[in-house]
């Protein structure tokens, strides 16, 4: 009888919230459980990224030709600039949290609003940021053809650099209708018509005979294949649509998937970006009225702090899965 009433003794004592697993309080566990399920949601989207990186490598877009641009210098070509300023504030947000926790600890009011305050002022320069990225992602900058096959074909000069649409193309007395499925090959549909329809790109590549077609096909020294001018002249004739900037169905800067790709991974990580803003917001009001300080503890800031820490980590690899390997 004693030893039954020891048993239930101990199993109250364990399962009966007195115990704290790891000297974890409940939140901080259930933050930890939220965590790890949202690291294996990350490490599902990434894994699938680099399998298809590593399927079509060949064809794969180059991120230093990609992510060029830095704000209020255009025409600048700044190759992965801003996205390691972006990484750079994202990381820095993190220092501010744990200066805040640690303000915490020591119930320093004071402390932990000025930091909280800095911690949110740099997850809204990361978001404005990434939405700037992502503007200037869709709207692209030199345009591009597809193919029949559906290869995208890109404009350079002798030199190897870049050129625009805009600088060559002309324009053609012709009436231009925009695809709809019930008119178009294959059942092919656009959102708004092109700047340039294929033939006055075609023309325009034409009068200009200092002007090649570069390839997505990547070389051995990790360039694009340019083609020569007989072979840019066939190619071209393959064309069948102006590509500019990039959405989930076609892509200027090469394969569809890296779009795909970029779109949904970056998406995903930006939500959970602008979702700990609102936390962190919601903390830091309480901070100032006071609700913590009269608990006589900021667990909440530590427990919102671990989500942030998360976030931050979470883009390192993103920042090198993309932008760097």
């Amino acid at each position: 009888m004693g030893a039954t009433v020891t048993t239930a003794n101990s199993e109250e004592k364990t399962w009966g919230g007195g115990n704290e697993p790891m000297g974890a309080s409940y939140g901080k566990l259930m933050m930890w459980f939220f965590i790890v399920s949202d690291a294996l949601t990350f490490s599902g989207f990434l894994a699938a990224y680099g399998f298809s990186r590593f399927k079509f490598i060949e064809t794969w877009p180059l991120a230093d030709e990609v992510f060029t641009h830095f704000p209020f210098l255009h025409g600048v070509t700044a190759p992965m600039y801003y996205v390691a300023l972006m990484t750079f504030i994202l990381i820095f947000s993190s220092v501010t949290m744990v200066l805040a926790v640690d303000a915490g600890h020591q119930l320093n009011k004071k402390k932990v609003t000025i930091y909280m305050f800095l911690t949110i002022i740099g997850g809204l320069i990361f978001v404005g940021s990434q939405a700037w990225e992502w503007k200037n992602f869709i709207k692209g900058e030199y345009g591009a053809v597809e193919t029949k096959g559906g290869s995208i074909l890109q404009f350079v000069d002798k030199d190897g650099h870049r050129v625009a649409l805009a600088d060559f193309a002309v324009t053609l007395p012709e009436e231009r209708e925009q695809l709809t499925r019930n008119k178009a090959k294959w059942f092919m549909e656009e959102p708004t018509l092109p700047s340039y329809s294929v033939a006055e790109v075609q023309a325009g590549f034409e009068a200009h005979p200092d002007l090649l077609i570069r390839t997505e096909t990547i070389t051995k020294e990790k360039k694009k294949e340019v083609l020569s001018r007989q072979e840019s002249i066939a190619r071209l004739k393959d064309a069948t649509y102006v590509v500019e900037g990039a959405n989930l169905i076609r892509n200027e800067y090469g394969s569809k998937l890296f779009a795909d790709f970029f779109f949904f991974i970056t998406g995903f990580h930006g939500f959970h970006v602008f979702s700990g803003v609102i936390i962190n917001i919601i903390i830091f009001f309480n901070v100032l009225l006071g609700t913590y300080e009269k608990r006589k503890s900021y667990e909440m800031v530590e427990k919102v702090g671990l989500y942030w820490h998360f976030v931050d980590l979470v883009w390192v690899f993103v920042f090198t899965v993309f932008y760097l390997v």
